[in-house]
């Protein structure tokens, strides 16, 4: 049966067709190029709605194809020119079409009352007239309720001594493919963004191994299965690497991912379903799917109000840095949050107070980025969305919100929000697998690396997911800086080989939206329990985590190091600090996340953790021994009293303020949540308040403990227990002391301190490691000024630190020199005072 329908000005004769599979409709119809164009010009309001296709036959043929979106219809005009037909009267141009969605091979059945489809090929053949112009054009108009899709074509041309006709495709041998619903879209930029208008999504997706790729998109939250699969086309939605389409929001889809196909399927191939479906890894917003698949949503982030949130922007040299699990800190019952609060942001938010008594300015959060449950936050599969189980609700729309609320709270507090990050490998199934692994991973170089899903973090692709990663988290939630895990092996090149100027941590460094962060290097490795030491190359931007510092106060502390080791850590690790950067850059650990607590540090020291340089003080974990858990507790204030006086950055790491133990296991999985009943113990209200003590104390003496530059030679002496030079080399010597005298006025007005903070008093410090007393001579003083004690670690709770010190006098009135016993294991720190202001 046919109709007669008016199509852009021009009576024609169609065919009313129903797609019983897709319930696309679509009309045969022929125009008078003159009416067409003349109508066009009427339209011009639309021609945004309009797109372009150009192709060229082998013969040299010219095609031209547009598509017009008009309310819910589009309309496609075929222009053919540069051909001419035979004087045959039987010699005409035929258009072989069909519409397919997900594989170009299997065209979507249709069924017409009057068409003449092949039943076989699921095609049709609509002939081509001529305008008065010269030009063959044909028309079609499809319904656009079940757009997108694909029309695909070749010509055919027919004439009396051949009437099967001679085909004709594109130069390059293929058939015509026109998407209709959705454009070719935009390589740029890479991840889902939406129109100028909002009325469509653009996808790109990088993937230069895939011969095709398949967007896959979902119309519901609660099935595994995509309502629609587009197959892009490697001509059309393709530019270079990049696949991309822009897709109009004709339906409401929700979610959508890619199948990646590195060989073009036939009939006989393997099930396209079969192929996993993949998380574009520029994804801002996750969601999972019924069978907690990951997949990027398309919705966009939640607005939030920042109000008047600014970064502290804490210079380097003044930061005290507190590393924090952000399950680990408020999980544990003891914390009295709600149970939708404990072990999220919000929880952090909520012990701001605990913080602030610490005396912290800034918190280094282990890896937040959406990580695998099974192998914990140092494997991560994406890095554009914090973890859900860090939001009240565990979904990824609250953990996002609730990032920032506690962001924007710690910045209130002056608090800065640092980030471990991990850009070096991924967890083993997910991430970025089976996206192009030969571009992402490094591959058939070394078998370590690739047995550890090592990311070949200077490839280009990489590095730009890695910088736009960074830029997103600066921007969308105001974070103050990063901590680079494994960063060694950031310095290797694609092939595996160490580069000494990589392009990746150069391109950090300079990045202008990173230009305000902090960078921190740290050359622990996850997947494996040794550290490394390596020249990290820095252009003057990049500090480090100081494994020397550990290992060396370690060393000192359980009579085993050097004293030229001990004095290099206190002073600022010039030995690495000193090639344009300055002691500020050292971030300054004795314990970390991952190896043992502090606690454990001073309790365990068996065969098997040789590496951890501990010692158990005289008896082996657990003990009762009155003797034994006094030299335990010295050796701890030992620590942090070293820690909190050596110039760089102090991080202290999550529980050991109130002793937290794992009982010996250096493993990261054994780490137990903090226990905030610890806090009210003996052992967590003196450490506690001697670590808020000394924070104190380095801000109120920043021109020595917090400086962007080294002391200087002339301001530091060095002393035995007797005054004399130490014995710089001599693994038996176990005493170190040394004064550090005060600057001058105009020393101190050229010096990065504050003015107003008093700096006119010397300072002397003593570190005794031996099993028994030294008795220490302190520096002769001018008439008028007086040592006074501040610290000694050796003395009972509460006397053994002292806001206003004590003042110490020579046991006989006619003595010029003062003199002093330290105790076995113990440290003191003296400053002078003026007795006659």
């Amino acid at each position: 049966m046919f109709t007669r329908k008016r199509f852009m000005g021009d009576l024609v004769t169609s065919a009313l067709q129903s797609y019983q599979f897709s319930k696309i409709c679509a009309s045969k119809t022929s125009i008078e190029l003159r009416e067409a164009l003349s109508s066009r010009r009427a339209e011009a309001d639309d021609l945004k709605k309009v797109t372009s296709y150009s192709f060229r036959t082998k013969a040299g043929a010219l095609v031209k194809v547009k598509v017009e979106k008009k309310r819910e219809k589009y309309s496609i005009l075929v222009y053919v020119s540069s051909l001419e037909l035979s004087g045959d009267d039987k010699s005409r141009l035929v258009m072989v079409w069909g519409v397919y969605r997900s594989d170009s091979s299997c065209f979507l059945p249709l069924d017409f009352e009057n068409s003449s489809q092949d039943s076989q090929t699921h095609t049709t053949e609509t002939t081509f007239v001529k305008s008065s112009l010269s030009e063959l054009m044909l028309g079609l108009e499809f319904d656009g309720k079940e757009s997108p899709f694909y029309l695909s074509f070749h010509l055919k041309l027919v004439s009396g001594r051949d009437p099967d006709g001679q085909e004709m495709l594109t130069h390059r041998d293929t058939d015509f493919c026109i998407p209709v619903g959705f454009t070719a879209g935009h390589p740029l930029p890479l991840g889902l963004s939406s129109g100028p208008d909002d009325d469509s999504w653009n996808f790109s997706f990088f993937s230069r191994s895939s011969t095709n790729v398949v967007l896959c998109l979902y119309d519901d939250s609660t099935t595994d299965k995509p309502a629609l699969e587009l197959d892009l086309d490697p001509y059309v939605n393709r530019t270079g690497d990049v696949w991309h389409a822009s897709v109009d929001n004709t339906w409401d889809f929700v979610r959508y991912g890619y199948r990646c196909k590195e060989t073009a399927h036939s009939k006989e191939d393997v099930d396209v379903e079969g192929e996993p479906i993949v998380l574009d890894p520029y994804a801002t917003v996750v969601g999972k799917s019924v069978s907690q698949k990951y997949l990027g949503s398309l919705s966009k982030s939640p607005s939030f109000d920042w109000g008047e949130d600014v970064s502290p922007n804490i210079p380097l040299e003044k930061l005290l840095v507190y590393r924090l699990n952000v399950k680990g800190f408020t999980q544990h019952r003891s914390s009295k949050l709600p149970s939708n609060v404990a072990g999220t942001f919000s929880g952090v938010a909520e012990k701001v107070s605990h913080l602030k008594t610490l005396g912290t300015n800034a918190v280094l959060l282990e890896p937040i980025f959406s990580f695998s449950e099974q192998k914990g936050p140092y494997f991560p599969f994406h890095f554009f969305s914090p973890m859900d189980i860090y939001g009240p609700s565990n979904s990824l729309e609250s953990a996002v919100n609730s990032m920032k609320v506690m962001v924007k709270k710690l910045h209130s507090e002056g608090i800065e929000v640092l980030l471990e990050v991990v850009f070096t490998h991924t967890a083993d199934s997910g991430a970025l697998r089976g996206i192009d692994d030969s571009s992402y991973y490094y591959k058939g170089r070394a078998n370590d690396l690739d047995s550890k899903s090592y990311l070949n973090c200077n490839y280009p692709v990489v590095q730009q997911l890695v910088l736009e990663s960074l830029r997103y988290w600066v921007t969308e939630f105001h974070v103050d800086g990063f901590c680079f895990i494994n960063a060694s092996s950031l310095l290797r090149g694609v092939h595996g080989e160490q580069l000494s100027r990589p392009p990746l941590v150069e391109a950090i460094a300079f990045d202008p939206l990173l230009a305000e962060t902090k960078l921190i290097a740290d050359c622990w490795d996850p997947l494996e329990m040794m550290p490394k030491e390596v020249r990290f190359p820095h252009w003057k931007r990049w500090a480090e985590l100081n494994t020397r510092y550990c290992r060396n106060v370690r060393n000192f502390l359980r009579g085993r190091g050097v004293l030229s080791d001990l004095a290099t850590r206190i002073c600022g690790s010039g030995d690495v600090f000193t090639d344009g950067r300055g002691p500020a850059f050292s971030f300054n650990y004795i314990s970390r996340n991952s190896g043992l607590s502090l606690v454990d540090i001073v309790s365990f020291s068996g065969p098997e953790l040789a590496s951890e340089l501990s010692w158990n003080c005289g008896e082996e974990g657990a003990t009762n021994k009155s003797a034994v858990l006094q030299r335990r507790l010295k050796q701890i204030r030992n620590f942090l009293f070293i820690q909190y006086i050596s110039l760089g950055v102090p991080v202290l790491n999550m529980g050991d303020e109130c002793g937290i133990s794992t009982r010996g296991s250096p493993l990261l999985e054994s780490r137990k949540p903090f226990d905030w009943n610890l806090l009210a113990s003996a052992f967590g209200t003196q450490i506690t308040q001697f670590i808020s003590f000394m924070t104190s104390v380095r801000a109120r003496r920043s021109d020595v403990f917090q400086r962007r530059d080294f002391l200087k030679p002339e301001n530091i002496v060095w002393y035995a227990n007797d005054q004399t030079t130490p014995k710089w080399e001599d693994p038996a010597s176990k005493f170190l002391a040394l004064e550090i005298k005060s600057e001058s006025e105009e020393e101190e007005t050229a010096s990065l301190a504050e003015p107003n903070e008093p700096k006119s008093n010397d300072l002397f410090i003593g570190f005794n490691a031996s099993d028994h007393p030294e008795s220490v001579v302190l520096p002769s003083l001018p008439d008028g000024s007086k040592w006074r004690r501040l610290v000694d670690t050796a003395l009972p709770f509460p006397g053994f630190f002292s806001v206003e010190g004590e003042t110490v006098v020579a046991e006989e009135p006619l003595q010029q020199l003062v003199v002093y016993e330290m105790k076995p294991y113990s440290c003191t720190l003296f400053e002078t005072i003026n007795t006659t202001a």
